[in-house]
């Protein structure tokens, strides 16, 4: 059994979970960072050393090679400065010129086309041959004291931040010129592993795991609170269950006992009002055997409707105690058959019962071979619509709706619709006085119509009816129809 945490340790555990790989994530990031920034610092430092060994000053730093082209490659001696060595291959060709005397950069262009004209005084001229890329040069940015060695290092920092693997040509004043071999400074097996991709991958997995458990702990909770709105329908829990921390695990269990507290209270309820219809079945049967020895035919007659009064409304509580348990066990059913029996029943003994059979449905069918049109069918008549309900719960709902159009409204027409997942029973009675309104009221136990007065009833019935369709996943609901008024009972079919 695995363990269960409260919300107090799940919060510091995910927090600390949380704060970890946003720090490791962090460590990535600046260790990245770091690398990355003493890479270029040391690709710029190059640039510096080489523009001195290009002067002639100092040797290469370690790591540069410079190498004068052969013959056949160099420029010729009576254009120095307007040519360029030819590139073999091709690719794209970016091309610098800077003024060594103010530090300068005199121009910068990119392409294949000839180099820059002709300027006074020691001249830099570079070119840098790619195949991937044309560098940006233009978006460096050189301070006006910076010095031509300085604008050389910020050249080859740009070289080390991209991963080309460029060819470096280098041309110092008339001097020939010369390729400058520096892949372990701007190559791509120089540059540094970049994490920082890595880290920010870590630190949205670490938000994405804090925000997801703090979602699936709030969402445990609302479903379970969805759960508790649910209408408990047919063969549904005596009790609930729902992982999650220890604190739902403890609603749970307190709404659990609560339920059971109320299952024993109904039934404690039903047991006495059972054992009081019982017990008054002997003392009303005397009343009615004493009552039939009285002369008086009147007085009789007030006796045994007090009688019938007095015991029909115990039923009435008993049946309505009896609705709520759901004692009866829930299995399928063919409502079709259910309904027709009912008005059947109600039609033999010489009731204004109507019953509208369901319309076929109509089934369009495909062309045939010998017929552009498309041919049409109708399901048999004799559809049934099957149901998991409490048939003797289900025929009392139907029952008291029948006598409620009855006596409010002399008629009643019955209807069976069904879909895939519901099914709708409608009864339409003729000319009820009553309105939407009042009937709604008339749910409530023991409610009855204003027009009731001289109408036998215990205020019951509708009620009843409500509860019924609650325990079979639906809802008791009436509008006006096209005669009356239209009580429509909406249930599940599964």
């Amino acid at each position: 059994m695995s363990r269960i945490w409260d919300l107090k340790t799940q919060a510091r555990l995910w927090i600390f979970v949380g704060f970890a790989i946003g720090l490791g994530a962090a460590f990535l990031w600046l260790q990245s960072s770091r690398a990355w920034e003493q890479h270029l610092a040391r690709s710029q430092m190059a640039g510096v050393l080489l523009y001195q060994a290009l002067q002639g000053n100092a040797p290469a730093p370690a790591g540069l090679q410079v190498q004068a082209l052969s013959l056949q490659s160099d420029v010729a001696n009576d254009h120095p400065r307007g040519q360029r060595p030819e590139v073999p291959g091709g690719g794209f060709v970016t091309e610098i010129s800077i003024l060594g005397e103010t530090g300068r950069a005199l121009g910068l262009g990119s392409g294949f086309g000839p180099g820059m004209g002709a300027s006074t005084g020691t001249v830099l001229r570079l070119m840098i041959v790619s195949d991937r890329l044309r560098y940006g040069v233009a978006d460096l940015q050189t301070a006006p004291r910076q010095t031509a060695a300085q604008q050389l290092g910020a050249v080859t920092r740009l070289l080390a931040r991209h991963c080309s693997d460029p060819l470096v040509f280098a041309q110092y004043g008339d001097r020939g010129w010369r390729q400058v071999e520096g892949a372990s400074y701007w190559g791509c097996q120089a540059a540094p592993t970049d994490l920082r991709l890595l880290a920010v991958i870590l630190a949205a997995v670490g938000l994405a795991i804090v925000l997801s458990q703090s979602g699936e702990t709030s969402a445990r909770f609302g479903a379970f609170a969805r759960l508790l709105r649910q209408p408990r329908v047919l063969g549904g829990p005596d009790s609930y269950s729902a992982p999650g921390p220890a604190e739902l695990q403890e609603i749970v269990a307190a709404v659990n006992d609560h339920l059971a507290g109320a299952r024993a209270q109904i039934e404690k309820r039903a047991t006495v009002l059972s054992a009081v219809s019982h017990d008054l079945g002997t003392p009303a049967t005397r009343l009615r055997l004493r009552a039939a020895l009285i002369q008086d035919q009147t007085l009789r007659r007030k006796l045994e409707a007090d009688i019938d009064s007095m015991t029909g409304m115990i039923e009435s509580v008993l049946t309505y105690t009896r609705s709520e348990l759901s004692l009866e066990v829930p299995r399928q059913i063919s409502l079709t058959a259910l309904v027709e029996a009912l008005v059947a029943d109600y039609q033999d003994l010489d009731k204004p019962v109507s019953y509208v059979r369901m319309q076929p449905e109509v089934v369009q069918g495909a062309q045939s071979l010998f017929s552009a049109r498309a041919g049409q069918g109708a399901l048999p008549d004799a559809r049934r619509v099957l149901v998991t309900a409490r048939p003797i719960l289900l025929q009392r709902a139907l029952t008291n709706l029948v006598d409620n159009a009855l006596k409010y409204g002399r008629r009643a027409v019955v209807r069976l619709e069904a879909s895939a997942e519901r099914a709708v029973i409608t009864v339409e009675d003729e000319g009820s006085e009553l309105t939407v309104a009042e009937i709604q009221e008339v749910l409530a136990p023991f409610q009855r119509g204003a027009n009731s007065s001289a109408i036998d009833g215990f205020g019951l019935g509708l009620t009843i009816v409500a509860t019924v369709a609650e325990q079979h996943g639906g809802t008791l609901r009436f509008d006006q129809g096209s005669q009356g008024l239209r009580a429509s009972l909406d249930i599940q079919r599964h």
